[in-house]
């Protein structure tokens, strides 16, 4: 019996210190991370007279207005990247003719990575 409770207490321990050292993403801040972000790559296609908001109904002038979403609905799902619009199009897990910023160079992995955690941390507008 000894002998069980000590693996028991390792095990314990063991699975402490695990957790402890897991996954430490830093909170992903909207205004000082994501909405550069968005401002350098998608900007001059989705603001009022954009065409990208002619097309889609999509503005990202504000965070209202990126949780507004498009004519056809929301473009984000707070806390499923997988599932919202704007990171399926963006990460490239779409169709290659309308991936965005649509016509221009793909936005960095690093950066995609920064609104793939904002998105897991729930959208939210801080």
């Amino acid at each position: 019996m000894p002998m069980f409770k000590s693996g028991l207490a390792l095990a314990i321990v063991t699975v402490g210190l695990l957790t402890a050292c897991g996954d430490k993403t830093e909170t992903v801040s909207f205004a000082q991370n994501v909405k550069p972000i968005l401002d350098k790559n998608c900007m001059e296609c989705h603001t009022a007279d954009g065409a990208g908001t002619a097309a889609s109904g999509l503005q990202i002038t504000s965070y209202e207005a990126l949780m507004k979403g498009t004519k056809y609905g929301p473009v984000i799902v707070a806390g499923n990247p997988e599932s919202s619009t704007l990171y399926r199009l963006i990460a490239g897990l779409v169709d290659p003719t309308i991936r965005m910023p649509h016509g221009k160079e793909a936005i960095p992995d690093a950066e995609i990575k920064i609104i793939e955690n904002w998105i897991n941390q729930g959208a939210k507008n801080n």
